[in-house]
């Protein structure tokens, strides 16, 4: 018996004394691929479930797509080889009778099946009255609320037995990362739902291997519970994504050299902690008093353009502001990306403002379109 059928999987993950980790190959190609790589995977003594993907959904339509149906049984062989649970991804409604036919563990629905309510909802439905853990995968775009819906649909059908996976959002030709992790997103996932376990998927993410190591200890440094990695018994050989997709070794390495770090702190710790706090809430005071003000001026800003028939944009002078900041931004040790982030925020709100001043009507009425709704 696995320890997942003695109580519910969340539950384990969130008191387990070390990070879970959720390991396998990114697809299950052959009967001996995926046991050689179980069995590899065992020897590490770190992986809680063995995973394998059998349907999976391609961006091309000419990539291998998986091996179907008849890729379960050889999963399920491989778990039961190192006594372990095994995990499978499923799109509809056909996967997840598939599945549960075959005595398939565990269940995750992947980001390109969050993203879509409709998918989800037929998934949901044909699990009711089904007990199963169930893990849900942020969508490919980075909507909270979407991913939000998806667990709720999965409530709502009975499903009690739920864990969210951050695998990043999908971005354009970014130099780091094949998906962006924006991690604000699933920090306001927890805490619309604190209880529910969450895990990081480094492997797609970074979407190559050397990136996977610094991805994983940051997802520990913010407190997740575990890890989902895609691992391979000779990755320059897998049929899918095989440039993130980390040796058996390589993965029990990075695993072993994790830093979980402790949230709860001394007494001694804490009043430190809140010294430092406290002043950095009075900085914080200060920084929303002197944005409060400089809106104040921006509206003055407002009344001069509206008396003088002056567009609210002046692209130049907002060129030279911005890049002013941005080369600044070094010389008082913050990055680029901050600066542009903040610079960005307070030019729309200053907008908003010069618009309310310049345009009343405009505000009017969007007043009175909320009180019609």
């Amino acid at each position: 018996m696995h320890n997942s059928d003695k109580i519910k999987l969340s539950d384990s993950i969130r008191m387990a004394s070390k990070p879970f980790l959720i390991a396998g190959p990114c697809s299950v190609e052959s009967p001996a691929q995926v046991m050689e790589t179980a069995l590899a995977l065992s020897e590490t003594n770190q992986v809680d479930v063995l995973r394998g993907g059998v349907w999976k959904p391609r961006t091309r339509p000419d990539s291998f797509e998986g091996i179907g149906e008849q890729a379960l049984p050889w999963l399920i062989a491989a778990g039961n080889a190192i006594n372990k649970p095994v995990i499978v991804e499923v799109a509809n409604a056909k996967h997840v009778d598939a599945a549960l036919k075959h005595g398939i563990h565990q269940l995750w629905v992947g980001a390109r099946t969050t993203v879509n309510p409709f998918a989800v909802q037929e998934i949901a439905d044909a699990l009711k009255g089904v007990e199963i853990p169930v893990m849900i995968k942020n969508p490919i775009n980075p909507d909270l609320m979407l991913w939000v819906g998806a667990i709720e649909r999965f409530q709502k059908a009975g499903i009690d037995d739920i864990t969210a996976i951050h695998r990043g959002f999908s971005v354009y030709n970014h130099p780091k990362y094949r998906n962006i992790p924006n991690w604000e997103i699933p920090i306001g996932l927890k805490e619309i739902f604190e209880d529910l376990p969450l895990l990081c998927d480094p492997s797609h993410i970074v979407g190559r291997r050397d990136g996977i190591a610094a991805v994983a200890q940051k997802a520990m440094d913010l407190n997740f519970d575990g890890l989902m990695i895609e691992s391979h018994v000779n990755p320059e050989q897998a049929l899918s994504d095989k440039q993130q997709q980390l040796t058996p070794k390589d993965l029990g390495l990075i695993f072993s050299n994790l830093r979980k770090r402790k949230q709860v702190v001394s007494k001694d710790e804490l009043l430190q902690l809140e010294i430092m706090r406290d002043k950095i809430a009075q900085l914080d005071d200060q920084i929303i008093h002197a944005i409060s003000y400089r809106m104040g001026l921006a509206e003055e800003i407002g009344d001069f353009k509206r008396d003088n028939d002056i567009t609210i944009l002046q692209q130049d002078h907002w060129k030279k502001v911005i890049a002013h900041r941005l080369e600044q931004s070094s010389q008082v040790n913050l990055s680029q990306t901050f600066m542009r982030c903040l610079m960005d925020a307070i030019h729309q709100e200053s907008i908003r403002r010069q618009t309310k001043v310049m345009n009343p009507f405009l505000e009017t009425g969007e007043n009175q379109k909320k009180s019609a709704e």
